[in-house]
């Protein structure tokens, strides 16, 4: 008996605002039908639901290949209708740089409707690209919610930064006292009093009123009132004030609305893993409905390392070209990615601040970090990017995160203990400053925070009669994943080439011989077990700890010791060091 072979159709759809252009192409790569423009309506929706039955009934045994160039939101409603149809079907969503590129390769002296839609089409037929998950109805609400926000805070910091324009000609000194001009209490002052001259003719008492005003900042602004250099005065520099302070507090209550409606769509999603991102300290509700809205499920990203590259939370070199003067850009300068989305920065700026506080990870990285000389927004950049991590793992476990769990390197009685916060610089935390500036920023958290706590870069003994230091980073610098793995038997069960290796956990029982749990990176020197029951990770001391039930400082010693290792970088104070102190 014969066997019915399957005729390929490659199906491309360019997308815009009114309408789509769709091309058809068969298995020579040649026009399958006429190429059709579907109006955004129910009429043009059903002549491209008829195109493609008439398609089924010539060919008989049929599969389409669809693939759509997503312009922005306009593929939403096309998508989710193709979806619904029952025809023999493989429906793929393009990334728009991707596709953009294959269009250049495919027409690169063309830019249409139709050499885009054909492109895409010669894209199914020729790559046949997997199916592209659907999104439940629950991430479709919460993401519409997240880009209604997103909007709505950009309208918010463009009509701050016009308040900020006409203040710098009103009272142009009030920026050097305020830093954030969309506080509460200064678009009160500037409702009652919109001038400097107004500011000064008031009673230092009319101005302790003003609700969140301290009396230092309220003594500060009436007396720099008094002397204000603004060229822009009278009855017309007051109109232009107040109508810019209230458009902000509009925006800002527009704001608010949205999220609430953000909570109630988080609220309304179908358990799984996402839950427990509020159990990370430093992460509030609003920030894990924006993150969960991003991310959608945790199962499109392989590693931790995957979802931080998603949001571009990683360093860049910038050393190409000169500057002003002509002079080259110093080689090896890193800076921190522009990629990813602004809003999600944003909110990983502020949780990441709340974090250095009550999240004993991610304050023991900072520590490190600014004992390391690193500046304080370049160590925050380096705490958002351990969020990520930690989003990733109580997500793909569905664990809450412990701060037990394992010693984070911070000392318990110090719970309560807080940390310097950095100074907002935009390459740091890579924020676009045309788009969403620092000086602006919406927060689950508190940000006002003044803690003191003196970082250090040694690890020292917990126990009171001991001041042994102890420094981790020179130590895990003697030491590979290869030698402790190769120690203790376990590198010859690891399968595969180059720096990444696989194989079974060490870490925890019940592994098959032939299990792929287990990760290491030998040239970073970094592991990850992605059993759900294990999730440990971390670098060569991390695993030395977890592989020996010991807190990070023991672990040390025990590792010095069984390697012979220095525990300073001094190799005299080393040497004393790991001797034994008489009692």
């Amino acid at each position: 008996m014969k066997m019915e072979t399957t005729t390929e159709i490659g199906v491309g759809i360019d997308t815009a605002r009114y309408g789509h252009h769709v091309t058809f192409l068969g298995p020579e790569r040649q026009p399958a039908a006429v190429p059709l423009t579907v109006i955004e309506s129910s009429e043009g929706y059903h002549e491209f639901q008829q195109q493609l039955h008439k398609l089924v009934a010539k060919h008989q045994n049929v599969h389409f290949h669809v693939h759509i160039d997503a312009a922005g939101q306009y593929a939403t409603n096309l998508e989710r209708f193709l979806r619904k149809l029952d025809l023999p079907m493989t429906l793929s969503v393009g990334e728009p740089r991707r596709n953009q590129d294959y269009h250049k390769a495919i027409s690169p002296k063309r830019k249409s409707d139709a050499t885009e839609s054909f492109a895409m089409a010669r894209f199914g037929i020729v790559e046949q690209p997997g199916e592209t998950p659907d999104i439940p109805d629950e991430i479709y609400v919460l993401r519409e919610v997240v880009s209604r926000l997103q909007g709505q805070v950009k309208d918010s910091t463009r009509t701050t930064n016009r308040l900020h324009n006409v203040l710098a000609r009103v009272f142009p000194e009030l920026a050097t006292i305020v830093a954030n001009m969309s506080a509460a209490w200064v678009l009160e002052l500037l409702k009652k009093y919109p001038t400097p001259q107004r500011i000064a003719h008031a009673r230092i008492t009319s101005l302790l009123k003003i609700p969140f005003i301290r009396e230092e900042q309220a003594r500060k602004v009436h007396a720099t009132a008094a002397k204000s250099i603004g060229s822009l005065r009278g009855e017309l520099a007051e109109t232009l004030v107040r109508q810019y302070v209230e458009q902000v507090r509009r925006s800002l209550a527009e704001e608010k609305k949205l999220q609430k409606l953000l909570l109630q769509a988080f609220e309304a999603m179908p358990s799984s893993g996402h839950v427990q991102l509020e159990s990370i300290p430093g992460i509030g509700r609003v920030t894990a409905a924006v993150l969960t809205s991003k991310i959608v499920s945790i199962e499109r990203f392989d590693t931790s390392e995957k979802l931080v590259g998603y949001f571009g939370i990683f360093p860049e070199e910038r050393s190409s070209g000169v500057d002003r003067l002509g002079n080259p850009l110093p080689s090896g300068k890193m800076r921190m990615s522009r990629k990813g989305d602004d809003l999600v920065r944003r909110y990983l700026w502020n949780a990441a601040q709340c974090a250095i506080r009550f999240n004993p990870a991610v304050r023991a990285l900072y520590a490190r970090q600014r004992a390391r000389g690193k500046r304080g927004d370049v160590a925050l950049g380096h705490c958002m990017r351990k969020l990520l991590h930690l989003v990733f793992a109580v997500w793909a476990s569905d664990k809450p995160f412990d701060k037990g769990h394992y010693p984070w390197g911070y000392d318990a009685k110090e719970e309560e203990a807080s940390s310097p916060l950095p100074q907002q610089t935009e390459e740091a935390a890579g924020h676009k400053r045309d788009v969403l500036p620092n000086g602006k920023v919406v927060t689950a958290t508190d940000i006002n925070l003044e803690p003191a706590v003196t970082p250090v870069k040694q690890g020292m003994d917990p126990g009171a009669n001991s001041n042994h230091l102890m420094d981790y980073a020179y130590l895990r610098e003697q030491i590979t994943m290869q030698q402790v793995l190769s120690h203790l038997g376990h590198w010859n069960c690891l399968r595969g080439r180059g720096a990444e290796r696989r194989g079974p956990c060490p870490l925890h029982s019940a592994e098959r011989e032939h299990s792929r749990n287990f990760a290491v990176n030998v040239s970073k020197n970094v592991y990850r077990c992605f059993h759900p029951e294990c999730s440990q990770a971390g670098n060569v001391l991390d695993f030395w700890a977890a592989g020996h039930n010991l807190s990070l400082y023991k672990a040390a010693l025990n590792l010095a010791e069984t390697f012979q290792l220095e525990t300073n970088r001094n190799r005299e104070e080393g040497a004393r060091n790991t001797k034994p102190k008489p009692r």
